[in-house]
Parts: C-alpha cells; structure tokens; sequence
C-alpha cells in the first residue's frame, strides 16, 4: 500500500485508469466468507456469515455491483489453520473476486497471503499486528486494543496489583497478553503473574486458585469466549464476593461468552466493540437483519456486513475487482458509514483509525443477558454513548 492523500471512495471512478470496466465479464461476482463455522467458534462464524448474507442481499437487490450479481462464497476455517489453509486453496482455485475474513489470526497468518498471491483482495477480521498490511480491516488491531485493556485496568478499575491469564497457543491472544504486560508496566502497575492456559478445557479452576493465590486486585484474560466463560465460571465460584475485579480482551467479546458463563456471565467486563444495537442509528440494520434471519445479529454481523459493502465500494470506485485497482481505492477511504459507524483507512496497513474499542458488560435490556457498552466506562473516557 502507499500513503496517500485521503478522499472519499465517491470520486475515485476516475482514478482506476487501467481497470476491467463494469459489464466487461460474465458471470456472478464472488466474494468469499472466511470464518470458523464449525468448531468452537462456530456459533461466531455463524453470525459472521448472516453479516454477510444480508449484505449481499441487498446489494443484489439493487443491482449487485459492475453490472453483475454477487455470490456469496462461505469458506469454513474451523478456527484453525490445518483445516483453513487446505479450504482457501479450494476456493482460490474455484475463483474467487474478493474475500471477507478470517477471523483467527493464527488462520490470517496462512491464508491472507494466498489470497495476496492469488490477486483476491482480502478484507480481514483478524486483530494481531501481524496481519497489518494484509489486506484492509475495518476491526481494530492489538496496538489499537491493548491501551484500551490496560487503561481499563488501571484507571477505570483501580487495579495495582494484576495476574493475566494468557492462551499461549493463539497468535493474537499471546500478542496482547505480553502487550498489556508491558503497558502495566509502564504505568506502575505490578503484574504478579503470567499464567498459561490450554484451550479446550472446560474448567480452569486450578489456574484461577493459581491466580488468586498471588493476591490481585484484578485478573485479565487474554482468552478467546470458550475460555472466557470458563475462566468466569471458575472465578465466580471461588472468589462470589467479587472481591478481586475481572477483565477479558477482545478475545472474548461475542455471545458465546454470555451464553456459556451462564449466571457467572456479569462476573467479568470485556473489552471488545458496541453491541449490533449501540451503534447510531442501528435500528434500520438490526430490523433488516431479524427480518432475514429470524434472529438478532452476531457480535461480528455488522462487521461483514459493512466489509462487504466496504470491499463493494471500492469495487464500484475502482470499476474493476482487479487487486492493483482496488488498492488505489481503498488507500484513499475517508468517511465511508456504515453499520459500525464511519470508516477512515491508514493507507500504509489498510487498518481503520480510529478504531471501535469499548469495554463492554453484561446487560440485559429486554432480550435477556447481552454484552453492551459499558455506560459507566463510557462516562469515564467521555465516549458517545
């Protein structure tokens, strides 16, 4: 990517001089969907592809985009690089014009480059730093999110004394992890202890004791929602006075997590981005989207959907789905709205800046137990909501 002069995606028609114009092909657009629909994470993949699927409904309706209809194509990763690499091969190889996805950022480490090399232009999910530079993101990244963690636990909780709690096995978990741990540091926080979890155990009883037995006022996980949840369920049990403060990263942020932790769900805050509904003027996206699903929408739904209609619009501008031509476009982005709010995008790592880093708590505001932003953090930094 290069740095430049950032306009809006509205007049950069004329800018794509050596694009395929509109109507030069036949045939569907297709625009994959990376996410783990199966596995762990599947009920967040799930709401990833409905994001999607109503995205591309509506762009159908109207028209699709360069004079075709859009093909929504669902590439199942399962969250895991062994399964994901051998699906975006597959689909690479049964054509694609673009990509929504992944998520894991283990995964993006191995498929976002095969999507580069194939020219498929790629709009990521993924948050490690890593991944900057592959592709656009309108998600934040670790640089962006571990402040928000560390400013949460310090100045909005108190916090001087913290165990993190770290999946060691995920890029983008150990990333933060070991990113807060600095920032604590710098802000004359002591950090008592590292503790390393396996994913997939269901019960993280003897880590919480571990942690609670080096006396914190706060412990944080860096832990996607199924580790999440457990470690709430564990931290619930052993400390029910909510004596000892508890904070999970963006890892942890989606339905999962409340749905797992149960009762114990409200025992911890989570760092992460507003709710489908805290966004301004959601109403009109979240009615589309339980009119076509029947459901409210995933953590992650507004986020391919607006990636999407991101990727859509700088197809228009560049008049071509062509990897060379969409980069001039989608360098230039400044003021694109969407469900998620306004888009501007640094044309050095295709990242969003600034980025929609929250810390969020479990609500229930009609619908049952939902992580929305936090009113009293929101107070706190002078957030618009």
């Amino acid at each position: 990517m290069r740095t430049q002069a950032l306009v809006t995606v509205l007049a950069l028609g004329a800018l794509a001089g050596t694009a395929v114009t509109a109507g030069a092909q036949e045939g569907p657009i297709r625009i994959g969907l990376e996410a783990p629909l199966t596995g762990s994470l599947a009920t967040l993949g799930d709401g990833m592809l409905k994001g999607a699927q109503l995205a591309v409904e509506q762009l159908n309706d109207s028209g699709g985009v360069l004079d075709r209809q859009i093909e929504l194509v669902p590439i199942d990763d399962g969250g895991d690089k062994t399964i994901g690499v051998p699906a975006v091969e597959a689909a690479i190889a049964a054509g694609l014009d673009g990509v929504v996805g992944p998520y894991n950022s283990g995964v993006g480490i191995q498929t976002l480059p095969l999507y580069i090399a194939a020219g498929v232009m790629p709009i990521r999910l993924t948050s490690d730093i890593s991944t900057s530079g592959l592709g656009y993101t309108l998600q934040p990244m670790t640089y962006q999110i571990a402040p928000v963690d560390a400013e949460a636990l310090h100045e909005w909780i108190g916090a001087t004394n913290v165990v993190i709690l770290s999946d060691p096995t995920q890029n983008y978990s150990a990333t933060i992890a070991k990113d807060v741990q600095t920032a604590l540091g710098e802000m004359g926080v002591t950090v008592a202890g590292v503790i390393e979890i396996a994913p997939g155990a269901g019960d993280y009883t003897d880590a919480v004791a571990q942690a609670l037995a080096l006396s914190p006022d706060a412990i944080f996980g860096s832990v996607y929602s199924p580790e999440g949840a457990a470690i709430a369920v564990a931290l619930h049990a052993a400390d029910p006075d909510g004596a000892v403060a508890c904070l999970l990263d963006y890892a942890s942020f989606d339905q999962t997590y409340v749905d797992g932790a149960g009762d114990a769900a409200s025992r911890c805050d989570v760092v992460g981005v507003p709710a489908p509904d805290d966004f301004l003027g959601s109403e009109t996206y979240v009615e589309a989207y339980e009119g076509l699903h029947g459901s409210f929408p995933g953590a992650w739904s507004p986020y391919t959907y607006d990636s999407i209609r991101f990727l859509v619009a700088g197809m228009t501008g560049a008049r071509s789905t062509e990897y060379a031509a969409l980069e001039k476009v989608l360098d230039r982005i400044d003021g694109w709205v969407g469900w998620t709010g306004a888009v501007a995008i640094d044309g050095i790592t295709g990242d969003r800046d600034p980025a929609t880093v929250v810390v969020t708590s479990v609500q229930d505001l009609g619908d049952g137990p939902e992580l929305h932003v936090d009113l009293d953090w929101a107070a706190s930094v002078n957030a618009p909501f």
